[in-house]
């Protein structure tokens, strides 16, 4: 491991971070300002803790990406306030997921309404990003998530992958989205250094409600954090070097998962950036 295409993919990285009562001071403390930082939003708390960390954020200098979920929006008067208050912040950039709200808060069932929706008042964000699923989404067949990235390439201007944990199913997406002709850059998901027992204390300070939703979506993930060896995010990256690395896969960096561990991850990049010579 150790191409220059590697390194620069660990020079354009993003941190998600849960908008947290200790996240702004983490981020503060061990974030340098060149990395940009997307803050969550929560089905459970809704969309203000996610837009006051944002506009907290953006103040003190970050590049920050607020999540705005479909589902959490009552209608296209909510939208217009969402995206009057983050562009008066300064935010030029936001992610636009479904979002995991059941039932909605209001009219928006999906992403692309919304994404229309933002068009329609003159595309106020210089950067908009979707959810790309290399791993089977539980809720939707394959071909409708890759063709529903095709829908939203009008109106989106990058994809960022959700976590996948198997090398050649994430090699394989992203040739297949390329052969669909889904020419959008993509961001690749992956889980920072997490510890097991500090993700599971996070999922249970999310609230009870919510965890419970978290740890029953990703059941998987503890599995492979509790196997032999544990998770090493350098480990995936090795054996995805080629597939990420390719000119043709169109990889503009990477999403790192921090679950709040923000210390961790960004020591881990900095140590691996070190032995690549970056």
């Amino acid at each position: 491991m150790g191409t220059p295409g590697l390194r620069t993919l660990l020079d354009s990285v993003r941190y998600e971070v849960l908008p947290a009562k200790a996240t702004e001071d983490k981020v503060l403390a061990h974030v340098p300002r060149d990395v940009v930082v997307t803050v969550t939003a929560s089905p459970v708390k809704g969309l203000e803790p996610t837009l006051d960390l944002a506009t907290r954020l953006a103040a003190h200098g970050y590049r920050v990406v607020p999540h705005v979920p479909a589902r959490l929006l009552r209608d296209d008067g909510h939208l217009k306030e969402v995206v009057d208050r983050l562009r008066e912040a300064g935010v030029d950039d936001v992610f636009v997921p479904a979002g995991d709200a059941d039932p909605p808060a209001g009219v928006y069932e999906g992403a692309l309404p919304v994404l229309r929706s933002l068009s329609e008042l003159g595309r106020p964000f210089t950067h908009v990003g979707v959810t790309g699923y290399p791993e089977s989404h539980p809720l939707i067949h394959d071909d409708i998530t890759v063709q529903a990235m095709w829908d939203k390439r009008e109106h989106a201007t990058y994809i960022v992958s959700n976590l996948c944990f198997d090398p050649r199913v994430l090699g394989e997406w992203i040739t297949r989205i390329r052969r669909r002709e889904v020419t959008l850059p993509v961001h690749v998901g992956v889980a920072g250094p997490v510890q097991r027992a500090k993700l599971l204390a996070m999922a249970t300070k999310i609230g009870v409600g919510e965890s419970t939703r978290f740890l029953t979506k990703h059941a998987s993930w503890f599995v492979r954090f509790a196997a032999p060896g544990g998770y090493a995010p350098e480990r995936l990256l090795a054996r995805t070097e080629e597939a990420l690395t390719v000119a043709s896969a169109g990889v503009a960096g990477l999403h790192l998962f921090t679950f709040n561990q923000i210390a961790e991850t960004e020591r881990w990049r900095r140590a691996l950036l070190d032995r690549l010579g970056g």
